[in-house]
């Protein structure tokens, strides 16, 4: 008896969810595509917020911009949750080496005490600063609308979380336990924190999710963290024995360079939609900036001394190039 075997090539009838399809067509997608697009919530609700009369528990309406498709604004690091606490888990070996490496060999305590009071009095009231990042980043997912925007905020809101833990770490590191009470001091009530501070709780009740998204994620952090973890941290502090500062603050520099991308691919999303897009994002950002500038003026100027402004302007000029290439009108 002869037994023949054949190879049979069985055709799927789709390649991929009738959501995503919707979308990119029926071809298969990527792990990132299945999590973002199609996901958000838009009919059949229960009921609407009694907190918001005349809008919906989710509605595109809570913002000023229009989008024909808001899964337009997608994030190019691709980042779900799966690979998004990858990519974190690899960066909290990489700092766990760090702090490793600098307590084993006492580098935080080999740095001058003018110096290392100086790195905790630039740093220790950013904790604060970054707890507002993730209160925003928290607002923007509650409010915005379409899960290729909501599920990266939520994403940069935890990291926010991240570098406060990364600074109280840090501020234990260099010293006792009560420079983090310092830090809350000044914050409170130092005066070249003031402006900063009314800024950051300025923008806690700011409503329209896109115009945060700017404020916070493009004009501030765009200015703080080149001006705080290039200029001060990365050129000053360790140009003058503060190398032990610039490795347990290394993931804040990284992240920033990441999550740019994410920022700016957004931006540029939403600018290229429409004229009345990019028209309103530039006045957004052109005034978010300017006031982000001026609030980080004093800090600037406790950080660096002399060369503050100098910093400041040079981070302002380089965001201004950054808001152009997305398409802004500056």
């Amino acid at each position: 008896m002869n037994i023949e075997l054949q190879a049979r090539e069985i055709q799927p009838l789709r390649h991929t969810f009738g959501r995503i399809a919707a979308h990119t067509g029926d071809k298969p997608a990527s792990r990132y595509l299945e999590a973002m697009l199609g996901v958000q919530p838009s009919e059949h609700f229960h009921y609407r917020p009694t907190w918001e009369q005349g809008m919906e528990l989710f509605d595109a309406r809570r913002t000023a911009i229009r989008m024909a498709d808001w899964y337009a604004l997608r994030d190019p690091r691709q980042f779900y949750y799966a690979t998004w606490t990858m990519a974190r888990a690899r960066q909290q070996e990489a700092m766990e080496a760090n702090y490793q490496f600098v307590e084993s060999r006492g580098l935080a305590g080999r740095m001058a005490d003018a110096q290392r009071a100086h790195a905790c009095a630039v740093l220790m009231p950013l904790r604060h600063v970054a707890w507002g990042g993730n209160m925003n980043n928290c607002s923007m997912c509650s409010r915005g609308y379409g899960t290729a925007f909501t599920a990266p905020a939520m994403f940069h809101a935890m990291d926010h979380l991240g570098v406060a833990q990364y600074l109280t770490r840090l501020g234990l590191a260099m010293d006792e336990p009560g420079v983090l009470e310092a830090g809350r001091n000044d914050w409170l009530n130092a005066a070249a924190w003031q402006p900063l501070r009314r800024l950051v709780e300025d923008l806690l009740v700011l409503q329209d999710p896109i115009e945060l998204f700017i404020a916070q994620n493009l004009a501030l952090d765009g200015l703080l963290y080149p001006l705080v973890y290039g200029s001060f941290v990365d050129e000053h502090m360790a140009l003058h024995g503060g190398t032990a500062v610039a490795m347990l603050t290394a993931f804040m520099p990284e992240w920033h360079a990441e999550s740019a991308r994410w920022i700016d691919a957004v931006a540029k999303a939403a600018a290229a939609e429409s004229a009345h897009n990019r028209s309103l994002l530039s006045r957004w950002y052109l005034a978010h900036a300017d006031l982000a500038r001026a609030a980080l003026a004093p800090v600037a100027q406790l950080a660096l001394d002399g060369q503050g402004a100098a910093a400041l302007a040079g981070a302002r000029q380089a965001l201004d190039t950054r808001a152009r290439k997305a398409g802004l009108d500056i």
